[in-house]
């Protein structure tokens, strides 16, 4: 609870109170072909509330004019697997591949203590980005449960049966897959490529318990590391 209320307040300062929870009706999410879906995981720091205002005057608002366009952040609510466990899951989209760039090219000229404010500001910042090959639509019901899987490969045939079997036994345990992503990019300091990110709805926590149970039955043959997240 306290992880959640946490998350609230960041949301609140961040994105001006676009916040996805339990009080809210679903949410959906749309990119066009050609835009850019970030994935960040980050955990604020205590003094966050209070040196955010700067960020959000120099890096926050130099990429809105790049080409930036704030969607919901997500509270992680508990890492079922892997060693990770950041605080917030926050989706964000950028008009296209060029503007996401420009942003990394340029931000530590524009505002050269990027860096030092982000790691002031957070205690962990992770990002992954991807062009969307397709136009591209999910919804945030909050009345389900949303667990987001990322794994990196080993060997890629031997993941590649991996990925049909565990997609498989989601779907036969009630599981809905509402975004499959590849192609991963990150940026130095931040880096976080997973080579398949999944985000799948269940109707309830025993659903997926159940699911969880039998996937764990599978393995890791082929499998180099894996991270999953219960958001909310």
């Amino acid at each position: 609870m306290k992880k959640l209320k946490s998350t609230v307040v960041l949301a609140i300062l961040f994105f001006g109170g676009l916040i996805v929870n339990a009080q809210e009706e679903t949410k959906r999410l749309e990119f066009k072909k050609g835009e850019v879906l970030d994935i960040l995981l980050f955990t604020g720091k205590p003094d966050f509330s209070k040196l955010f205002p700067r960020y959000k005057e120099t890096a926050f608002t130099f990429a809105l004019k790049t080409g930036y366009q704030p969607q919901p952040i997500l509270s992680i609510v508990e890492t079922t697997q892997g060693g990770i466990q950041p605080g917030s899951f926050v989706f964000g989209k950028w008009t296209d591949l060029a503007s996401r760039k420009k942003f990394l090219n340029e931000i530590t000229t524009v505002v050269p203590d990027f860096h030092e404010q982000r790691r002031a500001m957070w205690s962990s910042f992770y990002l992954a980005f991807y062009e969307m090959k397709e136009d591209t639509f999910f919804d945030i019901n909050p009345e389900k449960v949303l667990v987001a899987t990322a794994y990196w490969k080993e060997d890629a045939s031997t993941f590649m049966n991996f990925k049909k079997e565990w997609l498989k036994k989601a779907k036969s345990k009630g599981g809905k897959v509402l975004l499959e992503l590849n192609d991963t990019m990150s940026s130095v300091g931040y880096m976080y490529k997973p080579d398949y990110l999944v985000l799948t709805e269940w109707n309830d926590r025993a659903a997926f318990d159940a699911f969880a149970k039998e996937s764990m039955k599978m393995g890791y043959e082929g499998i180099q590391n894996v991270n999953q997240f219960i958001i909310k």
